[in-house]
């Protein structure tokens, strides 16, 4: 039987992680296994610290919650990347608050 959407919204790849783990292994599918496989490899900090970034992100840097989630997902390493993410709005962020938002990025970055 087809599954009907409820709600939808936009969450960080820690997130995903975080959810499909909890579902236990042995319950997902193919394409959830392929997911989980992925969001382990990809995710750049924990699902907690994911959540405080965006939260973070959309009060302090006034970042639309979308931009948010595409910065914690990749966590740019310099101005230039995060321009990227930004880039796709009619307006222009000052080089200034950029280079604000990375260095808070930098002090939530793992350790590898």
């Amino acid at each position: 039987m087809p599954r009907k959407a409820i709600k939808e919204r936009v969450v960080t790849i820690p997130k995903v992680k975080e959810l499909l783990e909890s579902l236990g292994e042995e319950k997902l599918d193919q394409f959830q296994r392929r997911s989980l496989d992925y969001a382990s490899k990809f995710s750049k900090v924990d699902a907690h610290t994911a959540e405080k970034l965006v939260t973070e992100l959309v009060e302090n840097f006034e970042l639309e919650e979308e931009e948010a989630v595409q910065v914690v997902n990749c966590m740019p390493e310099s101005v230039e990347e995060i321009r990227v993410f930004l880039a796709g709005g009619r307006r222009i962020v000052e080089t200034s608050k950029l280079e604000k938002i990375l260095a808070f990025l930098d002090d939530y970055r793992k350790k590898e």
